[in-house]
């Protein structure tokens, strides 16, 4: 089901200050004959752990939502300046990383405090304490004052879109994601379930992960999990359940 989601029209703005802020070109925020990206977090010492997952949540978002996304996302490193061209980064990961240059620590910073939004999905599904401890370690170092706390069941990242009752990916994990809040919205989110590992498709199409316990309907709440993840970056003016009122009623049961 397609809807069009006219608020998301205000992440525009948005990304346009990061542009100019940025110092790259105001071309590159939202607007008529652009695409949104879900840009990649480089790391140097590591590689992105599904390398078809972002590919596939874009054309998963293209599918389902009024948004046009870019279908081969590419990746940056956080002392980039492009970076100021997404409103989105994810950052994705299955075993643990050197410390990051000082650089890239304020490019990261820079980008969370002027608007963007980090998605962090560690690989492993919790299996592995080496890529939590080092993007905990990042995490403290780019934004000190503001920690990781769990997101609350009832937060509006759980029905930007779709109506989600718990966060799953190729693995059941927690039934939790972890956050970071800057004044009235989510900066950084964090999952444990390995969601790249639920989304990514090899070059014919057959899914990469067989995704458990709960199968293909498990899966299918990783995508919806994702298509909520990247409305939320971009809708940065919504208020709860007031912009998606009449979609949530067809949801729910309710009259069109």
């Amino acid at each position: 089901m397609r809807v069009v989601h006219a608020l998301c029209l205000a992440s525009a703005s948005a990304c346009l200050v990061l542009a100019v802020l940025g110092g790259t070109a105001p071309a590159a925020a939202l607007g008529e004959g652009t695409h949104v990206e879900i840009r990649g977090v480089r790391l140097a010492d590591r590689t992105e752990p599904h390398a078809t997952a972002r590919r596939r949540l874009a054309w998963e978002v293209r599918k389902r939502t009024s948004i046009e996304t870019r279908l081969r996302p590419r990746a940056a490193r956080l002392d980039d300046p492009t970076l100021f061209e997404t409103p989105l980064l994810q950052l994705a990961g299955d075993r643990a990383f050197d410390p990051l240059s000082e650089a890239e620590v304020v490019g990261l910073r820079r980008f969370l405090e002027l608007g963007g939004f980090l998605l962090v999905d560690d690989a492993t599904g919790g299996a592995s304490d080496g890529f939590d401890e080092s993007i905990r370690r990042l995490l403290r170092r780019a934004l000190p004052r503001d920690p990781l706390r769990p997101v609350p069941s009832d937060h509006t990242l759980y029905r930007s879109f779709y109506l989600v009752d718990v966060p799953v990916g190729r693995v059941r994990g927690q039934p939790r994601l972890e956050g970071i809040t800057r004044g009235d919205r989510l900066a950084v989110v964090y999952s444990r379930h390995d969601l790249g590992g639920a989304w990514a498709r090899d070059d014919l199409g057959t899914w990469t992960h067989p995704v458990v316990p709960g199968g293909e309907a498990q899966r299918e709440q990783a995508i919806r999990l994702g298509v909520n993840l990247v409305m939320y970056a971009l809708c940065l003016d919504y208020k709860d359940d007031q912009v998606h009122a009449p979609y949530l009623m067809r949801r729910r049961g309710g009259r069109p």
